[in-house]
Parts: structure tokens; C-alpha cells; sequence
């Protein structure tokens, strides 16, 4: 299978019109200098052993996405399994970011234990750890949706299968059913026998921020992109995974700004205070040259 990465003109009519838009919005579309092409897959990457056609802002808007309204306006965070606050106290700091990245209220709910026999679970063969099905959670979730839940979004650190042909998976969404799950076990180090260093909550709340964007990104309709280098990028490994920016490209802030109807500009300004505060210095800096361009006159 061979990926041939789009060309600027189709990223460009990728983007769809920004025609009538307002200037900051239109300028934040706008993807010269600050935003990179689609990276070529190496073998064993997404797109080298997945293919996917992509989706552009015009494809995304006549599909009619679930968008959250006046009755259904909140994100819930279900934490589940084991979660120990104490050893790792990112809840705070998660529920931050995805206010942030989705300009929306962000709710923790209080942990849930999975239990046999309503949860599925095997061994990994390759890591002779315990996984949950995906499947399992998801059909949890649905039973316990809030009727102001836009979507409730499972978080855990337990390590995830959807399907007893995969290996794992990072996450899952019911687009749906608006519910999702995702998994952080494979971004802690110690989940492959190394030893956590001074700095491992960072790199563990780095990781968790990218697959909290991205799959919560598939709750609003969201395909994997294939146009820009791009949080929304699939993944198929930690490598690739860590490889992602955490932003999303024109493409799927045109998309993502349609579903919420976010003022730009102020997502851009509070997510950038978050950056700043927790340390992550590439993404601060980017946001601030960023914010400066698309706020010229």
C-alpha cells in the first residue's frame, strides 16, 4: 500500500472556502508558514498499512456531524480501573486541557471499577499484561450518560483491545452513542519495564493531552487527517504518536470550530496560558506566533 500525500492545492480545497468569514477566523485558516504537509509513512506507520481517503471541511459539513447545542453542551471524564490520584494527580490537569482545546465545560466524574463479569478481559500475549475490551466500556458508558453529556469520554490506565485480532488500541469512540475510551497505560514508561524519570508526569501528561485531543476530535465527527501534519493524524505506534504536534491544522480547526462555533482567537489565548503553565514549551511558543499573525490587522 502505497500513500501518495496530497498536494498544496488539494490541502488548500481541503481547508473549503474561508469566504465570509470573520478576519481572525479566516487568518487562523490561513496555513502558510506555520503548519507542515503530511509526513511520508514509515513502514509500520498508519497510513502505510491503512488506507484512508481523508475527509475534507466540505465532505465534514454535509455529513452532518453531532454538534453539541443548548441542552447538550458538557464534556464528562469517566476515570475507570485503577486510578491512583496520588501517584499520578494528572485528572486536574487533563480536565484543563480539554477545556481549553474544546472551549467547552469539562466534568470529572467519580472513578468506576471495572467488574467481571460485565468487563471482558485476556492477557496480551506479547506483554503478559492485562487488557480490557473496548466494547465492554463503551456499552458502560452508554448506560450512564448524563442528559446534559455532549459525550462522556472513558479515561483509564488500563491497557486496551477492541477486537481479539488486535494488539491493543489507544482508544475507541462510539460516534453514535457519544462515548468514548481511551487508554494512557502505553504512555507510561513503566508499562514497558523502564524506569520513570524526573520528568515522567510531564512526558505522561504530554501523551495524555495528544490522545484526549484526538479521540475526543472523533466524537465530533472527525476523520483521521491526511492532509497536514496534525494531532488528528492516526497512529499506529508511541513513536508516531509522540511524532504528532498538538494542534490541529487548518483543516481540523475549520472542522472543529464548525461543530463548536469557538471564538478562535481566545481558544488560541487559553491555551496557550496552559502551555505556558505546565511547561510545554514548543507548543507555547508556537501559539504565541501564531496568535500574533492571525490577530494583525
Amino acid at each position: 500500500m502505497t500513500f501518495k500525500p496530497p498536494s498544496s492545492s488539494e490541502r488548500l480545497q481541503a481547508i473549503g472556502s474561508t469566504q465570509g468569514l470573520p478576519a481572525v477566523l479566516r487568518n487562523a485558516l490561513d496555513p502558510h508558514f506555520d503548519f507542515q504537509p503530511i509526513p511520508i509513512p514509515k513502514p509500520g506507520d498508519w497510513l502505510a498499512e491503512h488506507a484512508e481517503p481523508g475527509q475534507t471541511f466540505e465532505e465534514y459539513a454535509l455529513s452532518r456531524p453531532n454538534r453539541p447545542d443548548k441542552n447538550r453542551r458538557k464534556l464528562y471524564l469517566q476515570p475507570m480501573g485503577e486510578f491512583p490520584q496520588g501517584k499520578i494527580p494528572l485528572l486536574a490537569r487533563w480536565k484543563e486541557f480539554a477545556e481549553d482545546f474544546f472551549a467547552m465545560d469539562v466534568i470529572v466524574l467519580s472513578t468506576q471499577e471495572f467488574k467481571v463479569p460485565s468487563i471482558t478481559t485476556r492477557i496480551n500475549p506479547y506483554t503478559h499484561k492485562r487488557q480490557i475490551l473496548t466494547g465492554d466500556i463503551l456499552a458502560l458508558l452508554r448506560k450512564k450518560l448524563p442528559q446534559d453529556a455532549f459525550c462522556v469520554l472513558g479515561i483509564t490506565m488500563e491497557d486496551l483491545y477492541p477486537d481479539s485480532s488486535w494488539n491493543f488500541v489507544f482508544g475507541q469512540a462510539s460516534i453514535q452513542a457519544r462515548v468514548g475510551v481511551y487508554s494512557f497505560a502505553r504512555y507510561d514508561p513503566a508499562f514497558y519495564g523502564e524506569e520513570r524519570g524526573a520528568d515522567y508526569e510531564k512526558i505522561l501528561l504530554w501523551r495524555g493531552c495528544k490522545v484526549l485531543a484526538h479521540e475526543t476530535a472523533h466524537m465530533f465527527g472527525l476523520q483521521h487527517c491526511i492532509f497536514f501534519h496534525c494531532v488528528i493524524n492516526g497512529s499506529n505506534h508511541l513513536e508516531e504518536s509522540d511524532a504528532r504536534p498538538l494542534r490541529l491544522c487548518p483543516v481540523c480547526l475549520h472542522k472543529l470550530q464548525y461543530a463548536i462555533d469557538f471564538n478562535v482567537a481566545r481558544r488560541y489565548k487559553n491555551l496557550w496560558l496552559f502551555y505556558r503553565a505546565v511547561g510545554f514549551d514548543a507548543e507555547s511558543r508556537w501559539l504565541e506566533r501564531r496568535l500574533e499573525k492571525i490577530t494583525r490587522q
